[in-house]
């Protein structure tokens, strides 16, 4: 396929009105940024890919397919810390170059899919190019859904139910040994930062917090599958699949936002097979889930830096094993309940880490199915833990070791934040 470029800029074509496209913008390539990053790529050698984007750019679909595939070859060279940074622009680039095609075509949902996919493998030089390209593509494909009247996934008012029919005798069917009848987590009502401060932050000491996220958006609409859809239906993700990260059968998988609705609703899937979308900065993709959030006062204390917003949702059962984090860390419950157990960073030796890098932050120890005779002493550790419930939030301090169960289908929000301020290690739950 090739088409004659319009006057001026590099941009994809544009289709004629049979086709309801749209014409998404691109950096031409001889502008500053552009220009400097072609550089960068012939210097690492690609200079093949440097041909075929300027191809692309000329209105060759071919290349900037032929790009794209270039570019995901480097990003699947080597561990992705040793990820030259410049490809990652370079994917993001040819992201673009290929969603102009199949926009101006009105093949919306391709589009969107390939733009995503810059968004999450993609490095920053292009990110606000490759957002305005979704918002212009979000913007005409919703409208003619709704024009269409199109139908939803479900009416499933998502979580309402499996809350109330739960009782504390099923729920310790399916936990971790001992759970529940330890110490529990402290739980505060609309606690306040002086305290939080104090009590808290500074101590290591972990908390729930109830009342300070009432005020969401998100607490009645992500309840809803028709609301979850329409601004996300279209979009692509990464999901994981299997009992957990740590788990042999474990493996990844890109799906759309609605293929992934269906998994959930499906409650012989999820058995099977578990999908769980985790630890992913949802709210950098879809902007308007980011609006139905807000950032909690608590995670500026001792001077916080904002390091991740990242969304956790999948259905009951899902299971993130034993493992710490090296930020403070407040679990926001948005939809559903999970159970929560937490194992200070001063017996870390004791919980058997991986030696491995990669898996250094989790333990050997499989709280589901613990192996006395490997672990002989693990039963006997002290631990604080928790059911946290809808509507909740959970500091976690750093380096706390943590394990989590949905025990309904759950939507939380983490926010992760860095301080230079050191809170003083408690030696004991």
């Amino acid at each position: 396929m090739r088409v004659d470029p319009p006057d001026g800029a590099a941009t994809a074509p544009e289709a004629g009105p049979p086709s309801g496209g749209v014409k998404v913008a691109v950096p031409p390539l001889e502008s500053e940024p552009v220009a400097g990053l072609l550089q960068r790529i012939s210097e690492e050698g690609g200079f093949a890919f440097v041909s075929s984007a300027e191809k692309a750019a000329g209105g060759d679909l071919t290349a900037a397919e032929a790009a794209r595939e270039m570019a995901w070859e480097q990003l699947h060279s080597g561990p992705w810390h040793s990820v030259v940074p410049a490809w990652r622009d370079a994917y993001a680039l040819t992201c673009l170059l290929a969603a102009g095609f199949h926009a101006a075509a009105g093949e919306f949902q391709e589009a969107l899919k390939i733009l995503d996919m810059g968004l999450i493998m993609g490095g920053m030089l292009l990110r606000k190019d490759l957002e305005e390209a979704v918002r212009k593509i979000v913007g005409r494909s919703q409208g003619e859904e709704r024009s269409s009247g199109e139908a939803s996934v479900s009416e499933l008012r998502l979580g309402v139910d499996d809350v109330k029919g739960q009782n504390q005798s099923e729920v310790l069917q399916v936990l971790p040994s001992g759970s529940l009848s330890s110490r529990m987590v402290d739980r505060q009502v609309s606690l306040s930062m002086e305290r939080f401060l104090c009590d808290h932050f500074l101590l290591g000491s972990p908390v729930i917090i109830t009342g300070c996220i009432d005020h969401w958006p998100a607490r009645t609409k992500w309840k809803d599958i028709r609301y979850l859809k329409q601004v996300a239906g279209d979009r692509t993700v990464p999901v994981e699949v299997g009992k957990n990260y740590l788990s042999d059968e474990w493996k990844q998988e890109l799906i759309t936002f609605s293929e992934f609705l269906e998994r959930i609703l499906s409650s012989e899937s999820c058995k099977a097979n578990l999908t769980y979308l985790a630890q992913h900065p949802l709210f950098e993709q879809v902007q308007e889930l980011r609006n139905d959030i807000m950032v909690p006062d608590y995670c500026f204390t001792g001077g916080g830096e904002i390091q991740s917003i990242n969304a956790w949702f999948g259905p009951a059962g899902t299971v993130t094993p034993l493992h710490h984090d090296p930020h403070h860390n407040l679990l926001a419950q948005v939809v559903g309940r999970k159970y929560v157990r937490l194992y200070p960073a001063s017996i870390s030796a004791e919980l058997y880490p991986y030696t491995e890098t990669m898996l250094s932050n989790s333990s050997q120890v499989d709280l589901d199915d613990v192996d006395p005779q490997r672990f002989p002493n693990v039963q006997a550790l002290q631990f604080v833990d928790c059911i946290l419930e809808e509507g909740e939030a959970l500091y976690i301090p750093p380096k706390w070791w943590h394990y989590v169960r949905s025990l309904t289908p759950s939507f939380s929000v983490s926010f992760w934040w860095a301080t230079s301020t050191q809170p003083i290690a408690p030696t004991r739950p």
